[in-house]
This record gives structure tokens, C-alpha cells and sequence, in this order.
């Protein structure tokens, strides 16, 4: 069947909002032939089983049920790559994105040669409703952040409503970053050239039902997709993800050391050895949830994992420690003997637990 347009909507929790948003969409685009594409992501709140129902009672509904793999992005590139139809639209399932946008973004298409139509809730007339001013600075900050990988002038790079040409997607679908929550920044971001854009302004709803899905995570991700933009050509993403877990774990590690050896009275080399398996066990649970998310370790073999993360790096921590101590009785400062310490044991940690602790790990 011939669709004008597809509507790529991922869920996550979201068993309120399904049936409200299925008739508002229904209402808004009566005169244009659509589909709907919902692409879930292990939903335990009964969203599946509803999903399923309404598939199987509506043609124009379907859903991709993912149970080994999650991620916004991936989940909006599993759907638009499925669409039927020359346009495809992602937009949020919360409600808060106005439904009765589409059919004025999607004329847009009609009279220019436009790639993509972005809903901006920064554009002029757009109106951000309910949103905090601290979720709007964030949003400003990313925003501001955004424009270092991108070639053209958005008011909302960070958009969670827009709409493309199928085709522009998948040009673009090899070259995509596809981790994280921001996945209209890494559609421009990967476009060798400026794609034609034009811009809405979205009054911004509140949220219907559910809870949100932003984290600290989203922070962490965001920060991946910007240093694979810019750097994922020369030097490969995982390690430089690696290295921003490192910088935490030398905090961690000489905040440990400095209270052992200097509060405590504990000699050196007993400090930097307590120090070191802090800092281990740190880095193992950060790396696990951001640097190897899509290897990530989960029930026993979590505890498992940290288990071999200790052996795989025993020889890396006996070198750290030999090697600090050895600056420190040649009378170089303690800050300095067991900050060298921690990165020779950072370097030879990151190869062993590549090798190792997360290469069977399955994905999600």
C-alpha cells in the first residue's frame, strides 16, 4: 500500500499515551494518506501488548518490538529505514510535540526542494509551554554545543520533532552515529554537505502521561555523539570515551590516596593500592554504562564481568603501583608518582578489557 507519509514514533513506557496520540494523528492528517511505525524498546508497563492489539486492528499501524538492543536514535532509524512512504516524520510519544504540525511540514515538501523540516521550539512564534528554565537553558547549551559539528544554522539542532525524504535517510544511514537520544543532530552532523531545511515553531505540550526518560546519561551520550563528530576519524570513539572515564577514575583515585596517606597515616605503597582498586572499580561501572553501552553487562554476569575486569587488569595495577612507588622513593611527589601510576595502568586497562571483559558481552 502507497503512503504519503510515515510517522516513526519509539516507545518506551509509554501504554497511556498510545491510543490518544494514534487519534490525534488521525484527526490532524485526515486528508493525506499515513502510516504509523512504532518501534518499541522492551516496554514493561503493557505498551507492547497494546502495541500488538492496535496493529493488528489498524493496516496503517505497525510496531518493531526490539528486546536485544534499546536507544532513541537507533530505535528512530530502525523505523524511518522501515517506512513505506517518501517522507518520514519522528516525533515524541508523550504528546508533547504538536501533531497538528505534520501536515504544514509535510506541504512544505510539495513547493521546494527540501530535505528535511524540523519543528523548533527556539524558532520565532514557538512556544516552550511548561518547560523549566533549567531544562531550557540545558537545551540552549546543547544547542550552543551542537553548532561545532554542524554546517548550518538551526534555532533547534536538538529537536525531537522533524521530517525528512526517506531517501536523504537512508544516503545518510551508514555514516550515522545511532547511539544516544539526538538524532536529528546526527542526521546534519553526517551529511557531507548542507541539507535544505526549513524550520516550524512548535508549541512545546506537557507530557500526558509516563515519566521522562532524560538522565544524566543523556548528558554522557550527547557528549559521545559530539567527540565522534569531531574526532571519530582520527581517533576511535570507545577510547576516547575510555579516557573520559580515566579522568574521573584519577579523581577518584587521588581523593582516595590523598585520605589514606595523608589523614590515615597509611604508608604509600598500601595507599596507592587501595587507591588503585577504587578507582578500578569506578571506572568498571562507568565504562559499563557509557564507554561499552552497547556491550553492556547486566545481572550476573555484571558482578562477573567486574570480577574478570580485576584479573584481566591485576598485571596493569602491579605495574601502576611498582611504578608509582618507585617515582615516589626517588623523591618525586606523591601527587605526581601516583598520578603516573594511574595512567599506565588507564593504558594498559583499556586494551586488556576490550580484549577481554566486554567481548562477548551481548548486545542491546
Amino acid at each position: 500500500m502507497f503512503y504519503e507519509l510515515t510517522i516513526v514514533v519509539p516507545t518506551l513506557n509509554e501504554v497511556g499515551n498510545i491510543e490518544l496520540l494514534c487519534n490525534k494523528i488521525a484527526r490532524a492528517l485526515k486528508e493525506i494518506s499515513w502510516e504509523i511505525i512504532f518501534v518499541d524498546d522492551n516496554s514493561t508497563d503493557g505498551t507492547k501488548e497494546l502495541l500488538t492489539h492496535i496493529s493488528n486492528k489498524h493496516e496503517h499501524v505497525s510496531a518493531i518490538h526490539r528486546t536485544d538492543r534499546k536507544g532513541l536514535s537507533s530505535a528512530c532509524i530502525e523505523g524511518m529505514l522501515a517506512s513505506k512512504a517518501p517522507i518520514v516524520a519522528v516525533m515524541d510519544a508523550d504528546l508533547q510535540h504538536d501533531e497538528g504540525l505534520l501536515p504544514l511540514m509535510l506541504a512544505e515538501f510539495s513547493t521546494t526542494s527540501l530535505d528535511i523540516a524540523v519543528a523548533s521550539r527556539f524558532a520565532a512564534g514557538a512556544e516552550l509551554g511548561a518547560f523549566s528554565a533549567k531544562r531550557a537553558l540545558l537545551s540552549n547549551i546543547g544547542n550552543f554545543l551542537s553548532r561545532l559539528v554542524i554546517k548550518v544554522q538551526l534555532t533547534d539542532p536538538l529537536s525531537g520533532f522533524f521530517m525528512l525524504r526517506t531517501d536523504v535517510l537512508k544516503r545518510l544511514s551508514q555514516r550515522l552515529y545511532g547511539k544516544g537520544f539526538k538524532i536529528l543532530l546526527d542526521i546534519f552532523a553526517s551529511s557531507n554537505k548542507p541539507l535544505n531545511f526549513v524550520e516550524v515553531p512548535l508549541k512545546f505540550s506537557t507530557r500526558h502521561s509516563g515519566e521522562s526518560k532524560l538522565d544524566g546519561t543523556i548528558a554522557l551520550e550527547f557528549v559521545g555523539l559530539l567527540c565522534h563528530k569531531l574526532f571519530g576519524k582520527i581517533i576511535p570513539l570507545r577510547f576516547i570515551l575510555f579516557c573520559l572515564v580515566g579522568l574521573t577514575g584519577v579523581g577518584v583515585h587521588l581523593m582516595v590516596l590523598s585520605s589514606f596517606h595523608l589523614f590515615i597515616n597509611t604508608e604509600f605503597v598500601w595507599s596507592q593500592t587501595i587507591a588503585t582498586y577504587t578507582a578500578m572499580t569506578s571506572n568498571y561501572f562507568l565504562n559499563n554504562s557509557f564507554t561499552y553501552r552497547d556491550k553492556k553487562l547486566q545481572g550476573k554476569r555484571l558482578i562477573i564481568g567486574l570480577l574478570t575486569f580485576y584479573l584481566v587488569c591485576s598485571a596493569a595495577a602491579v605495574l601502576n603501583v611498582a611504578f608509582a612507588n618507585l617515582l615516589y622513593q626517588s623523591n618525586i611527589h606523591w601527587v605526581i608518582a601516583g598520578t603516573a601510576g594511574a595512567f599506565i595502568g588507564a593504558v594498559l586497562n583499556y586494551g586488556l578489557s576490550s580484549m577481554f571483559t566486554w567481548r562477548k558481552s551481548k548486545h542491546i
